[in-house]
């Protein structure tokens, strides 16, 4: 393999996923049987556990496309994508100058960081439950979506 063009750009861990996938990667480092490293095994097994493992790239081009208005730089985009914040006190962290870039005006009901959260949760898909560290996100997400639920029930 010859190396055309060193750093040319960044990749999602879904691309990292497909890549390792393509390759014949396995969570078991015996199972590869010398075609990937042990190291790519590692990370291969960890990408398996995260959001990455249920993202396509119809999800993501359409998160990146409805993302414009917001004006997020393109690290600060892949870190998104990559970690799938799932509430506002996990975005803030992503973006710089968090508080003053995205608009905040209760009077008006305009909260771009709440708008942001509700995006991602919308368009990017979940890690998958079978993991414990991802247990009480699926939690939470159940919870919103039963108050959401009672909510138009009880407005109707």
């Amino acid at each position: 393999m010859k190396i055309l063009d060193q750093n040319a750009g960044m990749l999602t861990n879904f691309e990292v996923l497909n890549l390792l996938r393509s390759r014949g990667a396995t969570i078991d480092p015996l199972g590869s049987l010398g075609v990937v490293s042990a190291s790519e095994c590692k990370v291969y097994s960890f990408l398996a556990d995260s959001a990455a493992c249920n993202q396509t790239r119809e999800c993501i081009g359409e998160f990146l496309k409805r993302c414009e208005k917001f004006k997020l730089s393109k690290t600060e985009l892949l870190n998104i994508i990559n970690l799938r914040p799932s509430s506002q006190p996990l975005i803030y962290p992503l973006i710089r100058n968090c508080d003053t870039r995205l608009a905040k005006n209760e009077d008006e009901g305009i909260d771009e960081v709440q708008e942001l959260v509700d995006l991602v949760k919308e368009v990017l898909p979940p890690p998958p439950a079978n993991n414990p560290d991802n247990e009480e996100e699926v939690k939470t997400t159940e919870i919103q979506q039963e108050m959401q639920d009672n909510k138009m029930t009880e407005t109707n």
